[in-house]
């Protein structure tokens, strides 16, 4: 003992010893409590390098404040001795409580439960135990659980150790065979930390497992007299599962994973385990926003379907069907992929921050998990690598992949445009559908792309998407839409050939891309593709390349977006579809500056355009009906006086991106009802005469806005080069367009200021999209000019810049859905007074027009009032329908 004081503390009987360190209990004289005092070992405070980082791990671990923690209060220093001052917990441990035997289910319940809310906490701050064991958790007056020596593990092994050497403060080659006070660490190490891995939080769920093995049956789940002996036990045997209890044998198994990637996650999958178990303890807080009971058995139904499947014959298996439900404060967009080995959904959806994202659902745990490096303002339907370890997605303007397990994404090509679906063979290529090239296969090494399908105009086709690898890893199938309702379906393609040598070979008529489902050894798989709402299944011969059979209804009323079917399959038998009408189906809304809706227009279906009139009495919408997906598109009139609604087109290929000019007599808009490709449109208001073209070319284009002269349209249009850029088009004379701003970035939804001295725009200049207002001015000799400066005017992001009619403020949407406004002195220079948010836009998709991702909304000249398309609940699909063995459906 030492007895004597040590700086302000004064120093009592010692508590512990270990290779961590000497415990005392001591008075702190300055704040009037006990402390305990762990003094760190000569030979590590005698150590810089450590003892340096040391104090950088501590500083981390004192920032933890959970009840379920015992406080680290700090790291000091007296008469040349270092030590941890901690919170003094008094008690018993739970070894100690165990030495008397296993623990009831309830109180044992009990305990997990408030360790994994210790362990919740800490990992949030990125902190992991690494030693959790029944010595580290003392159970004090009222069976109140504290867990010590959080994290020490890690701050006090030295970086170049093994984790094996590192993890126990008694573990050392010369005592590996010794029985007796070196178990218990060796005893709860994950199979990761014994074979010398990096560990992350998922070893503490491992370990959690076994303390609550141990809990349960009073017997530890790797048992051996030595420490070789019980990690042989680690790695190679399960434990005996017939001593516990049925009712938790579904978390153990869970938590004892031996491969980490197929172990829970999240703490927090865990507490929903441990939730779900019925007991006498209260619960403290709902973890699911669905039905635990329901949760149980969707788990429970994939656990089996996955693991033990090779246990039945394909004659004696059963489709197995259920629904799962993303999380409560997710809002799901279109586009979800099953991974390839049925293990995991990954979809596109908003979280609480309004940021769009991937999610990871594994089929057998019960949330889903952010994928971090996924962020955008959109993300297009995406795809798995054949291994189902990587996914492929588009954002910011590069194709992208990204480790499902962890990690940053990695850019691999930028897009003119953007990917539509895509696949990915055994040898490393992809293969992707672009809007306006057709479909372009990528190099292995991701950094080269070159076409291997063309748009036929002649036949008007426009889009070639969803490209799906047949098993030979050659050929693919994918859809192409027509302006000929006949040619519309899906096709067979080769890489190995070029876009003028593909020899067009029709599969199947319909409005969708399609899955092939390989059938093992079989070379006639099942193809799935949809008939309106009505998912169907169809034999198909990969050696002759066609259809063979008869259809076969799958699943009814399965929803879409647009082309893309909302069905996904994995290559083993898991089938995932949504129910429902059309993915995101929109009511037009008006709202104040408070974000308080006023008031509703027009029908509920897709809206790909929106434009209030000169007058604010209407506004030209291009409006798509829900029952006559995927096309066509046409421009209606909102009349808000009458709350009529007038067609204004008439079902000649798709018309959308209307803007009206100043003085309310035509509509200029993008349209493809010749030859396959948008080009613009203008029509008189009135009707009185049929369409004109205004301007036509070869590259893809999209309206923007009219300056308040009437005189000029500006316009986006795609360049090889330039990617895209925007253009000016008189609207009087020989409508010659005239280059306003070609950078190597993309510009587009580009806005005239209502004194023409001004253009703001969206650009990826820095990198993601945002708003930038530049100079725009005419000089005496008519010569139009972007020069003269630029500004940028969002911050960490922003989209569709909208302005004021007065001029006095510019709008535009951040990444997070805010409509934020940008207060503007009129004058000659742009005098920026104030950026500030006003409401929370609805969360809602982003229109594709062409190549490019926009927000359709308008204000009124006073800035008052915002129209803007909100997502309404019918045909907004939420839960996934998950079906098992699905072809088994097909011999009913």
């Amino acid at each position: 003992m030492i007895e004597k004081m040590l700086g302000h503390y004064q120093v009592g009987e010692q508590l512990g010893r270990g290779g961590m360190g000497e415990v005392y209990v001591a008075d702190d004289l300055n704040l009037s409590r006990k402390v305990a005092l762990k003094f760190l070992p000569d030979a590590f405070t005698g150590d810089p390098e450590r003892m340096a980082r040391f104090e950088r791990e501590a500083k981390l671990l004192a920032s933890l404040n959970h009840p379920n923690i015992a406080a680290i209060y700090g790291l000091e220093e007296a008469e040349g001795k270092r030590f941890l001052v901690l919170e003094l917990v008094e008690g018993e441990t739970l070894a100690q409580k165990l030495s008397e035997g296993p623990l009831p289910v309830d109180e044992a319940l009990g305990i997990c439960r408030q360790i994994a809310e210790g362990l919740e906490s800490a990992h949030e701050k990125g902190v992991v135990h690494r030693d959790l064991k029944p010595a580290n958790v003392m159970i004090t007056e009222g069976d109140h659980v504290k867990i010590l020596d959080f994290g020490l593990a890690k701050a006090l092994a030295g970086e170049a150790q093994s984790p094996v050497t590192s993890q126990s403060p008694t573990m050392a080659a010369a005592a590996m065979t010794q029985p007796g006070i070196v178990l218990g660490t060796a005893a709860y190490m994950s199979p990761e930390q014994a074979k010398g891995k990096g560990v992350d939080k998922r070893t503490d769920i491992w370990a959690l497992g076994v303390v609550l093995y141990e809990m349960v049956t009073g017997q530890q789940p790797f048992a051996g007299e030595t420490i070789p002996e019980r990690l042989a036990a680690l790695l190679t045997r399960e434990p005996d599962w017939e001593k516990v209890p049925a009712k938790l044998r579904p978390l153990l198994r869970h938590c004892l994973e031996k491969d980490p990637k197929r172990r829970l996650r999240d703490i927090g999958e865990a507490m929903a385990w441990v939730e779900s178990v019925p007991e006498s303890l209260p619960v403290k807080r709902p973890w699911l926003a669905w039905s635990v009971a329901a949760a149980f058995i969707v788990v429970s139904a994939v656990f089996s379907f996955l693991y033990l499947r090779e246990k039945r014959t394909p004659s004696t298996a059963l489709p197995i069907q259920l629904q799962i439900a993303p999380s409560a404060n997710l809002a799901p967009e279109g586009s979800f992929a099953l991974s390839p080995d049925g293990r995991r959904l990954a979809f596109a959806a908003r979280g609480p921050d309004g940021v769009e994202r991937l999610w990871i659902r594994a089929l057998d745990a019960l949330e889903a998990q952010p994928l971090a490096g996924t962020e955008s303002d959109y993300i297009p339907p995406f795809f798995w690598s054949p291994d189902s370890h990587f996914i492929a997605f588009y954002a910011a303007g590069k194709l992208r992949k990204i480790d499902v397990s962890g990690g940053p994404s990695q850019a691999l090509l930028d897009l003119q445009g953007y990917a539509v679906g895509g696949s990915w063979n055994g040898e490393g290529v992809m293969i992707i559908g672009h809007p306006n090239r057709g479909v372009m296969r990528i190099s292995a090494d991701g950094r080269s792309a070159s076409p291997v399908t063309r748009p036929n105009r002649e036949l008007k086709e426009s889009r070639h998407m969803f490209p799906v690898f047949l098993p030979d890893g050659q050929h693919f199938l994918y859809y192409c839409y027509s302006g000929k309702p006949e040619k519309t379906g899906v096709y067979v393609g080769s890489i190995n050939s070029r876009p003028e040598e593909q020899a067009t070979k029709k599969i199947v008529g319909t409005n969708f891309g399609a899955v092939y489902v390989p059938a093992g050894n079989s070379k006639t798989g099942n193809l799935l593709f949809m008939q309106e709402q009505v998912l169907m299944s169809q034999p198909f011969d990969e050696r002759l390349l066609e259809l063979v059979g008869e259809p076969r209804p799958v699943a009814e009323k399965v929803g879409s977006f647009m082309a893309f079917g909302f069905f996904s399959a994995s290559t083993n038998g898991v089938l995932v579809y949504r129910i429902g009408g059309a993915g995101q189906v929109n009511r037009v809304t008006w709202f104040d500056r408070q974000g308080k809706a006023l008031g509703e227009a027009g029908e509920s279906g897709e809206y790909w355009g929106l434009s209030l009139s000169p007058d604010e009495s209407r506004a030209a919408v291009s409006w798509l009906n829900p029952a006559q997906l995927p096309m066509p598109v046409d421009i209606w009139f909102l009349d808000f006086l009458r709350g009529t609604k007038t067609r204004f087109t008439r079902g000649e290929g798709n018309n959308q991106s209307p803007v009206w000019t100043p003085d309310g007599s035509r509509i200029i808009f993008l349209s493809n009802r010749e030859e396959g490709i948008y080009n613009l449109f203008q029509k008189p208001v009135s009707g009185a005469k049929d369409a004109q073209v205004l301007f036509k070319s070869s590259e893809e284009k999209d309206v923007n806005s009219c300056s308040s002269d009437g005189r000029l349209l500006l316009y986006t249009a795609e360049n090889p080069e330039t990617k895209a850029d925007l253009f000016l088009l008189p609207l009087e004379g020989k409508h010659r367009p005239i280059p306003f701003l070609q950078t190597e970035f993309v510009e587009f939804d580009g806005r005239f200021s209502p004194d023409m001295r001004w253009v703001a725009y969206t650009s990826d200049e820095s990198g993601r999209n945002e708003v930038y207002v530049r100079r725009f001015s005419q000089t005496p000799g008519g010569e139009l000019s972007a020069d003269g400066g630029k500004w940028i005017i969002s911050k960490e992001g922003g989209t569709g810049p909208r302005w004021r009619r007065d001029g006095r403020e510019l709008y535009y949407r951040a990444p997070d859905g805010k409509v934020m406004a940008m207060e503007i002195t009129p004058g000659k220079e742009l005098q920026v007074k104030t950026v500030k948010p006003l409401f929370q836009a609805p969360v809602t998709s982003p229109k594709i027009a062409n190549s490019y991702i926009y927000f359709y909304w308008d204000a009124t000249s006073d800035g008052k009032r915002f129209l803007m398309p909100t997502p309404i609940a019918e045909g907004s699909p939420s839960r996934f329908h998950v079906t098992l063995n699905w072809t088994a459906l097909l011999n009913k």
